[in-house]
């Protein structure tokens, strides 16, 4: 997980991470603050300061005169962060990845809010009582060495091998969504808890150890610490831009194809928000048609808006990436459910 406390983006001195945030939850002097909290999963700010987020809060605070104060780490983390402040709200916005987005509606973190332009968002991009819409779209995925490891592996059982030892690292299920998402695919891929788990104790001869941040496990693939780690295509794909040894890949089970499922960043308002008309100004921006078409060219990720359709470089290559790889839609219901019981049996099985 990171956290930050220097400026978000190096465009603007003004935005800042809230550290010890005191705002009291609703508060007629808080809903006046020129100011919204933001608490993020890791991925769309740039390590230099030129990520989507960065591009947008920076228009955002241009327009409005509303400045964004953000705090990130693991999407699990981000919803427990918000749990116990649930007495007295400190963010306004929470953006994480699925399963998390789900529970943070199921435990009562969100409020109802249909941002302008999320009638563009496809059904499953967003949730059926209006608490959460996604912003920008998403797949898992892996990376590999590409100096070490010129061709990525084909199969989750390639990478039981000896060779792999030392040189695998996941980050945390329950804690990163990233890591959460290892095991949707697994269990996906291999037909079942059971002998996804059975599959997961193997890999773990080869498995460095946890990681409660995933995008900390890329640079490490990118120096050769690393031969392969998971993440997801619009965070690597961001990163490879200047780390010229990371290659994107998608296993498979044995022969077959290679698969992955959407994995995209969804937004919501928090309840008790106490800048919520701010929040929602933040959301209506995110989804904006302007902010949406920089998703790819600025973001490496793909628009949740259908009826925006990016041509730029990016966008292309990033169709390329998912050519021949079969997606899969998750019973998020089902793991919103028993996420605790399917972290509990990884647990079990790798010794974690």
């Amino acid at each position: 997980m990171r956290m930050y406390a220097k400026p978000i983006a190096a465009v603007t001195g003004s935005l800042v991470l809230a550290v010890g945030l005191t705002a009291c939850g609703g508060s007629s002097a808080a809903s006046d603050e020129k100011t919204v909290t933001v608490y993020s999963a890791d991925g769309l700010k740039g390590e230099a300061g030129d990520g989507w987020y960065d591009k947008v809060f920076a228009d955002f605070e241009k327009k409005t005169g509303i400045k964004v104060e953000y705090v990130e780490g693991g999407s699990g983390e981000m919803v427990q962060r918000a749990l116990r402040e649930k007495s007295n709200t400190q963010a306004d916005v929470i953006v994480t990845l699925p399963p998390f987005i789900q529970q943070a509606g199921s435990k009562g973190l969100l409020q109802k809010y249909t941002p302008q332009g999320a009638d563009q968002v496809g059904g499953g991009d967003k949730a059926s009582d209006g608490t959460w819409t996604s912003v920008v779209n998403n797949y898992f995925g892996f990376v590999h060495n590409r100096k070490e490891l010129p061709a990525a592996p084909k199969s989750w059982e390639e990478l039981l091998d000896a060779k792999f030892e030392n040189r695998i690292q996941y980050s945390t299920p329950g804690v990163a969504g990233d890591g959460t998402a290892v095991l949707i695919k697994a269990m996906h891929d291999f037909g079942g808890r059971e002998p996804a788990m059975e599959y997961l104790k193997k890999l773990q001869a080869n498995n460095v150890g946890p990681s409660s941040s995933t995008s900390k496990l890329a640079p490490k693939v990118d120096k050769g610490e690393l031969l392969v780690a998971n993440g997801d295509v619009q965070m690597n794909f961001a990163q490879s831009k200047s780390m010229p040894n990371l290659g994107i890949w998608f296993p498979a089970r044995g022969t077959g194809r290679p698969t992955t499922f959407a994995l995209p960043y969804a937004a919501g308002l928090v309840n008790k928000a106490p800048h919520g008309e701010n929040g929602k100004k933040l959301l209506d921006f995110m989804l904006s048609e302007g902010a949406q078409r920089e998703v790819s060219a600025i973001g490496g990720g793909f628009p949740a808006r259908k009826d925006v359709r990016p041509t730029d470089a990016n966008a292309i290559e990033l169709a390329k990436l998912l050519e021949g790889v079969e997606v899969f839609e998750p019973d998020w219901a089902d793991i919103d459910k028993n996420l605790t019981t399917y972290v509990d049996a990884w647990k079990s099985a790798t010794g974690s």
